[in-house]
């Protein structure tokens, strides 16, 4: 009987040799990419590791010929089937795109077009790359949608991207880039923004779809627990460097350079938070029974229910966890809040003042006061305007000098870990995490009493979290802010919050301090997000 060949003795689906990705003048750094070396293999799941920045994307776009203007590939090989990828025209790359690489990109919801239903944008990679008849495209479309785990797959594919859950855009994405059977899948952050149990069910569609087609995967995280449930191997970034590369455990359990050995002491450990003094300050902030219903949606059949009842009390002083799966309503509880959405009954209370009984012009001071982080940082941030004049243009409505706006805008730059040349960039030039800390340096800008954070850090990688946990820590601290912390990662609403709330189809089931919450979850609920936490007990191990 022959014997199975090792994974080291079978050529790699993509070699990539000494590359190095030059960037425009004027960038932060010369190279994006510097020298770096890595085999994508088949049959394995390969995780590039690293803080926002270190060049991770830079690799991926590089491998697929979508470099943005101004970079471009300055040295070394991408060899796939022989050729070398850097060297192919445009001809060549639209061939090989979707056909032999596909990729999932990190935001879903700016990956599709708004304008077209999901069936047709997968439909379109089929088009391209076959000569199938429509109807046998169509069928293709429907089989890959039941493959994705999508429901009512007839259906779901004449549904627009807005009118899908954020798991089920993935899932198209994924669909997208699975539809001609690659033989090498790039997964760009595809779970940063779903929470817990949704991320788990992406992770093991995943894990499925690699063992069940035998494809290479690159998957780009910076979550440590995704590394430890989903990775064959691990590669390090470090500002366009690879600095170490091994076996998941040789990784995660012997890490050889202080970079990786740092990131991996930033991970929250999912452990029982350090008993707190308990806050007895005067309450500045009451929600009380607030309902909010959506009129009737794509295949849910009847109205959706988003707030159902819910009542919390914030103090001064004070950080509020909200948790709960997408859908639970935890996002419209924030924009509730802040007056960017209104309750259908209830009433939000501010300082024992209703917020329903103030004018369109007393609004104003009254979002000054309680000031919102977005969750989906690319599309809160005006693509016209650069970073210091997105940060400054609060306080200069609010009647602040231009001068005096601008040089606060480079202070809270600073104070995020952004250099004084992000206030003249746009946001495009910026990764994904670096896109989060301009929109929490512009939250900070009007020193607010109150700070809404919706899922402010669930893009920002490992040490640059704990960075911005510390900020806005220490600026709660100096200025006796209050917070409503919205999150999906149980980990850092226990490092974060004194009380957490959890919410699951508009209520709140659960409330309580963050270490009884931890330490005795009361509901059913609470208990299954806790065990969907990724890599929780071998990211704890290391």
């Amino acid at each position: 009987m022959m014997a199975v060949p090792a994974l080291a003795d079978v050529a790699p689906v993509v070699a990539i040799a000494g590359l190095s990705v030059s960037l425009p003048l004027g960038a932060d750094r010369e190279f994006a990419v510097q020298g770096m070396s890595l085999d994508l293999r088949a049959g394995e799941i390969t995780c590039l590791v690293g803080e926002s920045g270190s060049g991770k994307s830079m690799v991926a776009r590089a491998i697929m010929g979508l470099l943005p203007e101004g970079v471009r590939v300055a040295a070394g090989a991408m060899i796939h089937d022989g050729r070398d990828l850097a060297r192919l025209d445009e001809a060549a790359m639209r061939r090989l795109r979707g056909a032999s690489v596909g990729m999932v990109f990190q935001e879903p919801m700016t990956a599709l077009n708004p304008m077209h239903r999901v069936g047709r944008q997968v439909d379109e990679v089929l088009r391209l790359h076959t000569d199938l008849p429509r109807a046998a495209r169509r069928r293709r479309v429907i089989d890959l949608f039941a493959e994705m785990r999508l429901p009512q797959p007839e259906q779901l594919i004449e549904a627009y991207p807005h009118q899908l859950s954020g798991g089920q855009r993935q899932r198209v994405v994924i669909a997208m880039a699975l539809a001609m059977g690659p033989r090498l899948l790039i997964a760009d952050e595809p779970t940063t923004a779903l929470d817990v149990t949704t991320q788990a069910q992406i992770l093991a569609l995943l894990r499925g779809l690699q063992r069940e087609r035998g494809m290479a995967v690159l998957f780009i995280t910076h979550d440590f627990g995704v590394v430890a449930d989903l990775a064959d191997r691990v590669a390090v970034l470090r500002q366009g460097v690879l600095v170490e590369q091994g076996t998941r455990a040789e990784v995660l359990l012997r890490p050889q350079h202080e970079y990786t050995r740092a990131l991996l002491d930033a991970v929250p450990a999912m452990r029982a938070p350090a008993i707190r003094t308990e806050i007895s300050t005067p309450q500045i902030l009451e929600a009380r029974e607030l309902r909010k219903v959506y009129a009737r949606r794509f295949l849910r059949g009847q109205a959706t229910t988003a707030l159902d009842d819910v009542s919390i009390k914030l103090r001064r002083g004070e950080t509020l966890g909200i948790v709960g799966e997408s859908g639970s309503g935890k996002s419209t509880l924030a924009r509730v809040l802040t007056s960017l959405a209104h309750a259908d009954s209830g009433e939000v209370i501010l300082d024992g003042h209703g917020v329903s009984e103030l004018s369109r012009r007393q609004l104003r001071p009254f979002r000054q006061r309680i000031q919102m982080i977005f969750q989906d940082p690319y599309a809160s941030l005006d693509p016209r305007q650069r970073a210091g004049d997105i940060i400054a243009e609060g306080p200069i409505i609010h009647g602040a000098d231009r001068a005096a706006a601008r040089a606060r805008a480079a202070e809270l730059l600073a104070l995020v870990g952004l250099g004084p040349a992000a206030a003249s960039r746009f946001p495009h030039e910026f990764s994904g995490g670096q896109r989060q800390r301009i929109g929490i340096a512009r939250a900070l800008a009007l020193e607010p009493d109150i700070l809404v954070a919706d899922e402010a850090v669930s893009a920002l990688d490992v040490s640059v979290q704990a960075q911005i946990l510390r900020v806005l820590e220490e600026i709660k601290q100096r200025l006796g802010l209050s917070m409503i912390f919205v999150t999906h990662d149980l980990r850092v609403a226990l490092q974060i919050c004194d009380r957490i709330a959890v919410m699951q189809a508009g209520r709140v089931v659960e409330m309580a301090s963050a270490r009884e919450i931890f330490s005795a979850p009361a509901h059913p609920y609470t208990r299954a997000l806790f065990a969907a936490v990724p890599g929780a007990s071998a990211a704890d191990s290391v």
